[in-house]
């Protein structure tokens, strides 16, 4: 395969295809997720997106048709109330996770926050293409979306140019386009170890081309006496999820499909998440605890293989 890697999303992407597709095909790619970060971040003071959220409790702002759309899906998911929330951004912004001055905020802090997180405050505009938040210090942040939408967007785009086999992988987003060069045409991914570093897997699975999208609360956190505090953040609480889940990983057809529904399995825990998961048409989940147990959906079961001893499917 023809590979290059590119630094973007906060994370090192790495793109890849298979003759007769070229390194102009990656390099176009790589020039769309520039694109689509430059109008879609909340990590740098301008952008489409930080208009709005500076707009907050003022006036609409209208954006481009690519923002809205990202927006109003964003709004619909959040609206369902199973944990993906695309109004968290005071409770981001006040914790700071993952970024410079991560801290451990006062619970009234916390608490005024959850004012601001309401998803239902939102008001779109579909005829003028604006977006309203409603109370003055609301912040969206699609953090937990993104990515997905601009790997579905780069495949579209590698089809248009002919590209024919070839791997998006933004970091915790792999997006699988065509057959792979193997006889059966199918792809061999491995599914990230926790516990590892980043490419050390616990499982492998044999997949047609499908989008693998993992979340867990492995590569941004805050250990603060003893305690691990994660980026996952609960709605009702303004604290980090509760629950003894590692990681979620989700198969499914769409990557932006991938990232709502880990965030919303992860919310759910191995209980809840695996019914929620095998009522949805097209998704598959494989769910990994701190305590070493792997759990997958039914039809996974002839696709995914442990490589790991530490682990067990339960």
């Amino acid at each position: 395969m023809i590979q290059k890697q590119y630094y973007g999303l906060g994370t090192t992407i790495t793109l890849s295809v298979n003759p007769p597709a070229t390194e102009a095909d990656l390099d176009a790619g790589n020039h769309l997720i520039e694109h689509y970060e430059d109008i879609l971040t909340v990590n740098r003071p301008v952008s489409e997106v930080m208009s709005v959220n500076h707009a907050a409790g003022q006036k609409p702002v209208p954006v481009s048709e690519i923002t809205y759309n990202l927006i109003k899906r964003a709004v619909e998911v959040s609206q369902w109330h199973l944990g993906f929330n695309t109004a968290i951004g005071p409770l981001v912004k006040l914790w700071k996770i993952g970024f410079d001055g991560a801290n451990l905020p006062a619970d009234s802090d916390i608490k005024q926050r959850l004012k601001l997180i309401d998803p239902t405050d939102i008001q779109l505009d579909d005829t003028k293409r604006t977006v309203f938040l409603t109370k003055a210090g609301m912040e969206i942040d699609l953090g937990a979306i993104a990515k997905g939408y601009i790997a579905d967007a780069i495949k579209a785009l590698w089809v248009s140019r002919g590209v024919k086999s070839g791997i998006i992988d933004l970091g915790g987003n792999i997006l699988l386009v065509g057959d792979s060069t193997h006889a059966n045409g199918l792809w061999r991914i491995g599914v990230q170890n926790p516990l590892k570093q980043r490419h050390v897997a616990l499982g492998v699975l044999t997949t047609p081309a499908k989008s693998i999208v993992t979340s867990g609360i492995y590569e941004r956190y805050l250990v603060i006496n003893g305690h691990n505090y994660h980026h996952m953040f609960d709605s009702k609480t303004g604290y980090p999820i509760q629950n003894d889940l590692e990681s979620v990983t989700i198969i499914s057809d769409l990557s932006i499909d991938g990232d709502i529904w880990t965030t919303e399995a992860f919310y759910q825990d191995i209980d809840k998440g695996i019914p929620l998961i095998e009522k949805q048409p097209n998704l598959e989940a494989i769910f990994v605890t701190r305590d070493f147990k792997v759990a997958i959906t039914s039809g996974l079961r002839d696709r995914f293989a442990l490589t790991d001893e530490q682990y067990k499917i339960i």
